[in-house]
């Protein structure tokens, strides 16, 4: 699959980057008939699609679900590879000394019931909730795009939601997804969204999210990747990696992160990005016998997950691991509060939990305010182009497209292919 080896033959592209949008460029590129060098600065594909072993445990860079119902991962991604492993179709939701329950009443009707007798919705929330659902769900993604763009809290407003509801369901659970806790991200994107996980199953693999770019890249021929090369600037004939060996190629795609995309490329602007912080506590026992994503009302942390519970393989034997995250960095104290806070929300004793890990994401995802394009050209240049999610939405749909979309472009320009 990878190779460390770097000659000074033409290639038709060099693709920078072997994040998902990285390896989607390449393999379509590669389908096109075009001779393709992906240049990775890592000892491994993904970006921030990184899974390591701590303690025994399946550690992702951050907390990351996976999402069946991305078109562009069904098209790509053989799903029975990775041992798929679902969530609860629903969600705890601790406000207070109340842990509520609200499940999808499509998936689990029963539960759903708990959510209207347990005070977190009333009728007319859960009609609201279903004529929502209903429209993404069936609605075209086309005309979803179309929709005239607002913020998410004023979508919901609109929608006929209470304060209430949106406060302790919304705001708590979607401040996990955009990672901001204001609703201020664009209603045309919370409305594919809403749409994907409607139709799709949120699910981990069973070797961690990394799995997934492993899969990506697999199909890749030798020598193809080339792992542990930084590229370090673009020239004129090609890029240089670490500073003095040259690769020439015809056509050059960046599709590192944002920071360096924008190091390579001068002239691009990238958004804003999201910082998240997951903190990973090993725990002697499961605090919830569930695999149910928890929420905050009042926010010291976005959700919290019993991993083994979700996929067994994810902690030794009669251990369970706990994931949690926070918006922002790792602030002083920042494990002991929220140890403190799950002793409240899991109802139990955290004292003896082991922070074996902690990872601090600063580029999790762009900000995707009104108006922003779900999807921009990815061309920035002479034979120059770049991809990612900051050229489209924030998510592995969003980068993986891009990929796609820059591929597109490229075998498009490029003549006598």
């Amino acid at each position: 699959m990878s190779s460390r080896h770097l000659d000074r033959a033409p290639w038709d592209v060099v693709v920078v980057g072997a994040g998902a949008a990285g390896l989607a460029c390449a393999r379509d590129l590669l389908a096109a008939g075009l001779r393709v060098r992906l240049l990775e600065a890592g000892d491994r594909p993904g970006g921030r699609m990184r899974t390591d072993v701590v303690a025994g445990c399946t550690v992702d860079r951050g907390f990351q679900v996976f999402n069946t119902a991305y078109p562009q991962v069904r098209h790509r991604v053989p799903l029975g590879r990775l041992r798929l492993r679902r969530f609860t179709p629903g969600f705890l939701v601790c406000d207070g000394d109340r842990r509520l329950r609200f499940a999808d009443p499509t998936r689990a009707p029963r539960q759903a019931l708990e959510g209207l007798t347990g005070g977190i919705a009333g009728p007319r929330d859960l009609a609201a909730l279903a004529v929502l659902t209903g429209w993404d769900t069936l609605a075209p993604p086309a005309l979803l795009r179309r929709r005239r763009d607002t913020t998410t809290r004023r979508a919901l407003a609109g929608a006929g939601f209470t304060d209430g509801f949106v406060e302790r369901f919304f705001r708590p659970f979607l401040s996990g997804v955009f990672l901001e806790d204001e609703l201020e991200t664009s209603a045309r994107f919370f409305h594919l969204v809403w749409r994907s996980m409607a139709r799709g199953t949120l699910c981990l693999p069973a070797a961690g999210i990394g799995a997934v770019p492993e899969l990506l890249a697999a199909p890749l021929p030798p020598g193809t990747l080339v792992l542990e090369s930084p590229v370090t600037a673009l020239t004129d004939e090609g890029v240089l990696v670490d500073g003095d060996r040259p690769v020439p190629a015809r056509a050059v795609v960046v599709a590192a992160g944002p920071a360096a995309s924008a190091r390579l490329l001068p002239d691009l602007t990238v958004p804003p990005y999201r910082t998240v912080t997951t903190y990973y506590h090993l725990a002697d026992r499961s605090p919830l016998r569930e695999p149910t994503l928890v929420t905050d009302v009042r926010g010291r942390f976005v959700n919290s997950v019993v991993l083994s519970e979700v996929h067994p393989a994810y902690a030794p034997r009669g251990y369970a691991l706990v994931a949690t995250s926070v918006l922002g960095g790792d602030a002083e104290g920042g494990e002991k509060t929220v140890r403190a806070a799950l002793a409240e929300c899991y109802e139990a004793e955290t004292s003896g939990w082991d922070p074996i890990a902690t990872r601090t994401v600063e580029e999790a995802l762009p900000a995707m305010p009104p108006g922003r394009p779900l999807s921009r050209r990815t061309r920035v240049g002479a034979r120059r182009y770049t991809c990612g999610d900051h050229r489209a939405s924030g998510s592995v749909q969003g980068a993986l497209a891009s990929g796609a979309r820059a591929a597109r472009e490229v075998a498009s320009d490029l003549p006598g292919r």
